[in-house]
């Protein structure tokens, strides 16, 4: 019988052993003075809390660096990052770049005009001479597109007689082709609420163009905008420019798109430099006009 309960007993403490072993091994870090010997600081852990703690970590710091770059003035330093100077620089390049087409483009019709008048053929128009960016029209298709010109309009006269009473379509601001007014680089862009408008900053003296077709409603004066016109186009449409240098067109003139209607300035109370404040309206509301014009 004891030899049975020796037995007994030692199965006992097998199995208490080999189930303790089973358990999860806890460790302990602790700080301790080195004189008296007393605990100032425990920390109880395992495996799965110590993964769980360095995984923590790790993504705290990864999270703390990209905010750092994120928000602020720490990412100039990333090469290749444009800080305030780089986009000063595009800006200005951008600029030139439009001087020097316009310069160029004024050459070619010096150059066009000047062969027209050596071969006695009559001089280009005003309106070329001042539309610095458009391309000069080649001599030898001109009579072909004066002959396309007029079946054109005789078709459109044809169409038109049957048409007499008749509601004209409108089309979708969306299906419309509008010129861009100024070649530069928006400077500040459209904001509903803040800015329902868009400004174009241009090199001095650049032409600003009429973004459709239509007639001035008004041209002159005003305090806060400098010289300004407005057009009134088809489909409840209103163009507005402010800030110019000089006016080209009159109240009452009819313009067609693409045509020169003032020279982009610094006029007015409220502007700091040259440039263009453009406003698009649709049915008496503002609406910004990158979603319909490429600048």
């Amino acid at each position: 019988m004891e030899n049975g309960s020796q037995e007994n007993n030692k199965r006992a403490k097998g199995k208490t052993g080999k189930a303790s072993s089973k358990k999860t091994r806890n460790f302990r870090l602790a700080m301790v003075d080195a004189i008296t010997h007393k605990h100032l600081w425990t920390l109880k852990f395992n495996k799965i809390t110590m993964i769980i703690s360095i995984v923590s970590a790790v993504v705290l710091l990864i999270t703390t660096i990209f905010c750092i770059i994120a928000f602020t003035p720490v990412r100039q330093l990333i090469p290749g990052y444009p800080d305030a100077i780089s986009k000063r620089a595009a800006v200005q390049n951008a600029m030139r770049m439009d001087s020097l087409e316009t310069i160029i483009a004024q050459w070619e019709i010096y150059a066009e005009n000047l062969r027209r008048v050596v071969d006695g053929q009559e001089a280009l128009s005003l309106d070329s001479l001042i539309l610095a960016n458009s391309k000069v029209p080649d001599a030898s298709r001109a009579g072909e597109l004066m002959h396309k010109d007029s079946l054109l309009r005789d078709i459109v006269t044809e169409e038109e007689r049957f048409e007499i009473g008749q509601t004209r379509r409108e089309l979708p601001i969306e299906g419309m082709h509008f010129f861009p007014p100024l070649a530069g680089v928006i400077s500040q862009g459209y904001d509903p609420f803040i800015h329902p408008y868009v400004d174009i900053t241009a090199a001095a003296n650049s032409v600003v163009k009429a973004t459709l077709d239509g007639t001035v409603i008004f041209a002159g004066w005003n305090d806060d905008a400098g010289y300004t016109i407005q057009i009134q186009h088809e489909n409840d449409l209103i163009s507005i420019y402010k800030h110019n240098e000089k006016l080209l067109k009159d109240t009452g003139d009819r313009v067609s798109a693409g045509a020169p209607i003032a020279v982009v300035g610094n006029s007015g109370n409220l502007t700091t430099g040259d440039h263009l404040h453009f406003e698009l309206w649709y049915k008496g509301e503002a609406v910004d006009p990158t979603k319909y014009i490429n600048f």
